[in-house]
Order: C-alpha cells, then sequence, then structure tokens
C-alpha cells in the first residue's frame, strides 16, 4: 500500500526526524499551503477510504506506509492513526465497486430434469400392465382386495427412500465409496420394510406380488438417482414404456404383462447392483464418513411420508369417501408427478435468480424484496406449468373425475405444498416443510374420516394454509444472506 501517499513537502524536515522515522511517510512532512492537510489526505486516499467498511481499515494503510504518532499529532492535529482514520472515514463518501462476475452454481440445464420428469412418470404405466393381477375380489371400497396394503407399501417405500436418499447424498459429498457402502446396505432394508408392509393389511397373492415388485423397484431407482444415473433408470424403463404403449392399440395377456414388469425390476435391480459395486470400489482412497445421526434423515422420511398421504388421498379421496359415482383421480397424480421435472428445474432458477438478486440489492430489505420476487415468479411458473399438465391429462384420460375448478385448484394447492418444500429442504430448511406436511396430511385424514366436507374442498384450504405457511418461510429465508453461502 506504500507509495499512496504522496505529499510534496514545501520544506524538508529535520534529517533526525527523517532517519527516524520507518516508511515512505518519513520524506513527506505536512505541507504548510494547505488549508486543511487532512483534506489532502483525504483526497490522496480516496480510493481507500471510499471502499472502507470501518475506519480500522484505513489506520491499518496508514500504518503500513509508516506515519508515526509523532507525525500525525504534527502534521495533522490527531492523536493517533485511529483518530485520524475516522476522520478520513467520515469525510469520504462510500462507493464500493460492483462485485465481478462470479460463477453460478445453480445454472443446470432444462433437458436434465425433462429426463427426470419421464423417469418419475413412466413407472405409472407399471399399475396398467399390472392390472390382472389386482382382478378378484374387491375390499369395503370397492378396490381390488389388497389395494391398502399396497398403498401402505407404498408409503412406507416413499417415506424410507427420502430419508435414505438423503443420507446418501451427505455421505456422496464425503466420498463415493462411502456413498456405495450406504446404497449397499440402506436399499435393500427399504425394500424388505416395504414388502413386509403390504402383509398389514388384507391381501391376495397377485397385489402382494405386484407390492414386492413395486418396493424392489422403487429402492433400486433411488439409488440410480442419487448416483446420477438417470439415463440407465430410462433404459431400464423401456419394457414397462413399450407395454403401456401396446396397451392403448391392443390388449395384452398376462403372461406377457408379467413379463414385462419382471424385465424392467429386473434390469433396474441389476443396473443399481452394478452401478453400487462400483461405486463403492472406487479407485479413490476411503475416508470413514463422519457420525451422523439417523434424526438428520429423519425430518426427510417424515416429509416424503406426509406428501405420499396427501398425493394419495388426492387420488382416492372420493373412493374412500364412499362418495357415489367415486373415481380414482389417475389424471391428476399423472400431472402432479410429471410437474416434478419443472419443478426440480425451478428450484435451480430459483436459487439461480436469487443470487442474481442479491448482487444488485443494497440493503436488507432491498435483499428481502428481490427474494420474494424471486419466489412469486418461480412459483408462479411451476403453477402454469402444472396447470396445463392437469387440463392435458385430464383431457386425455376422461375416466377420473372432472377438472372442476376446484379440484384444479387443490391440485395446485398440493403441487406448491411440494414445491415449496422442496426449496426449503434445498436450503436446509427440514423439519417445518416436514411438520407443515404431516400436519396438512393429518387434517385431511381427518376430515375424511369425520366426513366434515368433500375430499376435493378440504385439500384446497388445507393446502392452501400449507402452502401460505412455507412460501412465508421460503420467502424470509431468501431474504438472509447466510442463505446464498
Amino acid at each position: 500500500m506504500s507509495g499512496l501517499l504522496r505529499l510534496v513537502p514545501d520544506e524538508p524536515e529535520p534529517a533526525h526526524d527523517l532517519a527516524a522515522t520507518p516508511g515512505p511517510l518519513r520524506q513527506r512532512p505536512r505541507p504548510r499551503w494547505a488549508a486543511d492537510p487532512i483534506d489532502e489526505l483525504a483526497e490522496e486516499l480516496a480510493g481507500v477510504c471510499a471502499v472502507a467498511v470501518h475506519p480500522d481499515e484505513i489506520a491499518a494503510v496508514l500504518e503500513a506506509d509508516g506515519l508515526t504518532g509523532e507525525q500525525i499529532t504534527e502534521r495533522y492535529g490527531r492523536a493517533d492513526a485511529f483518530e485520524l482514520a475516522a476522520e478520513l472515514y467520515a469525510r469520504v463518501p462510500r462507493s464500493h465497486p460492483d462485485p465481478g462476475p462470479r460463477p453460478d452454481p445453480w445454472r443446470v440445464h432444462p433437458a436434465q430434469f425433462l429426463l427426470r420428469a419421464l423417469v418419475f412418470t413412466l413407472p405409472g404405466f407399471g399399475y396398467a400392465i399390472g392390472a390382472p393381477l389386482m382382478t378378484g375380489a374387491r375390499d369395503g371400497y370397492g378396490l381390488p382386495r389388497g389395494t391398502v396394503g399396497l398403498v401402505v407399501s407404498a408409503l412406507v417405500a416413499w417415506a424410507w427412500n427420502q430419508g435414505f436418499a438423503h443420507r446418501a447424498y451427505l455421505r456422496l459429498a464425503v466420498g463415493r465409496p462411502a456413498a456405495g457402502r450406504c446404497l449397499q446396505w440402506g436399499a435393500p432394508l427399504g425394500a424388505l420394510l416395504a414388502t413386509a408392509a403390504t402383509l398389514t393389511a388384507p391381501r391376495s397373492t397377485g397385489v402382494t406380488a405386484f407390492a414386492a415388485g413395486q418396493a424392489v423397484y422403487l429402492a433400486a431407482a433411488t439409488c440410480l438417482l442419487v448416483l446420477g444415473r438417470e439415463r440407465l433408470l430410462l433404459l431400464t424403463l423401456l419394457p414397462t414404456a413399450a407395454g403401456g404403449a401396446l396397451l392403448l392399440a391392443v390388449p395384452l395377456p398376462t403372461a406377457v404383462r408379467i413379463a414385462l414388469l419382471l424385465a424392467t425390476v429386473t434390469a433396474v435391480t441389476g443396473a443399481a447392483a452394478y452401478e453400487i459395486l462400483r461405486t463403492r470400489d472406487a479407485d479413490t482412497p476411503y475416508t470413514p464418513p463422519p457420525a451422523l445421526s439417523p434424526l438428520a434423515s429423519l425430518p426427510y422420511g417424515l416429509f416424503g411420508l406426509g406428501c405420499g398421504v396427501l398425493t394419495t388421498l388426492a387420488a382416492l379421496g372420493d373412493v374412500l369417501r364412499h362418495s357415489p359415482g367415486a373415481r380414482t383421480a389417475g389424471a391428476a397424480v399423472i400431472a402432479l408427478t410429471l410437474s416434478m421435472g419443472a419443478a426440480e428445474w425451478l428450484l435451480y432458477r430459483c436459487r439461480s435468480m436469487a443470487l442474481t438478486a442479491l448482487t444488485r440489492a443494497t440493503t436488507p430489505r432491498g435483499l428481502l424484496t428481490g427474494g420474494a420476487r424471486v419466489l412469486a415468479l418461480c412459483a408462479a411458473a411451476y403453477l402454469a406449468a402444472l396447470t396445463a399438465l392437469a387440463l392435458t391429462t385430464g383431457a386425455l384420460w376422461p375416466d377420473g373425475p372432472p377438472v372442476t375448478a376446484v379440484r384444479l385448484a387443490g391440485l395446485l394447492a398440493l403441487g406448491t405444498v411440494l414445491w415449496a418444500g422442496l426449496l426449503l429442504q434445498a436450503f436446509g430448511v427440514a423439519w417445518i416443510p416436514a411438520l407443515l406436511c404431516l400436519g396438512a396430511a393429518g387434517a385431511e385424514s381427518a376430515a375424511l374420516t369425520l366426513r366434515t366436507t368433500a375430499p376435493a374442498t378440504a385439500q384446497l384450504v388445507i393446502c392452501t394454509g400449507a402452502a401460505a405457511a412455507l412460501l412465508a418461510v421460503a420467502a424470509q429465508r431468501l431474504g438472509r444472506l447466510t442463505t446464498h453461502r
């Protein structure tokens, strides 16, 4: 920093003062022609003073240039460097330079999430292909015997895989071998628990077999998604996708249907096992992961359970309530599943746009306003995508209930709950979305049991309240500097 103070002396000081003063300032005595030498010093140090956030930064520059306390007192009439720095800080207005361009870690290509939307949705064809396994006696809701066990199994798998995926991602940050060991034990255990859950309700052989295959598929697919192998997962789904396409044109024999389902389950299991072993035995030094309490992943599992219950009620609410002419709202669930690709992409866009808003904000209030604006824009974009998907699937699959204004609004509220909850999880806020989502699921379940209102109306009211709370928390988080570290 030496050389910043270039005062031209009018008259040199005695030689003993120059020898006793270190640094370049020892040859720059107070200019006697200056009416106020501090103004001259402020002009010379304007660049330093303008960007300083505290007077101590200026004092450090003065001391680094060799300005002693005696010289400060004689030339500038101040007691020490700190008093002089405070004076300079007060005289020079703040003028912080704009930050230079920085890489955006949240910039991603939308095609990646289109692929994820496909792998989220194509498994739905499995239910159409496996329909012969769910024939026979009906339960008290008019559904195939064993449907309750199938739903319970899916909820257990959904909850387990959400928490398990979080734990595996944390291990992946430590190293691929650690993630491989986590997946090696967690995936089979999750499949076993989900299969066992089927046995807790009245069942049939066909539904139990289908539920077991579903549990194995979900566990294996979770492993491939954690490892970023979406394309491989899509390839394993080709038999199911082909079977679903054929069903639109011709009926398929039961044996062919079972073969298609077994082909997908076998392929995805084999692919997951191969990737797990390859990851576990990666040619990198194995670092034992730090101790991680299961409670760290618990809220992610609870959030998954709440989302599963809300989605199930959206699909089966009318049937479970014994409403006249009740039909399963499968088209709404398909739309919601398809929208998850757009939801994930918009999560990244929200983080990216929030970083841009951060660089433009000059006050805490400006940051909060900018974050809220970004959140509103991304949420609106997601709701627009979900609306288009809901109307399209409703037109293509007319067997379900009609897409009324109440049903559509309720589906949008549910989608907002899922999207806002995932956004908060991306910020590391896990318990708030877990509790709100579980609370909404419990409230809808109670409304269904007590028959207080129609399922679609209950979904609209309850999910709207939960979505508003989640968005409020998300807006507050986006307005914090620490959120964007």
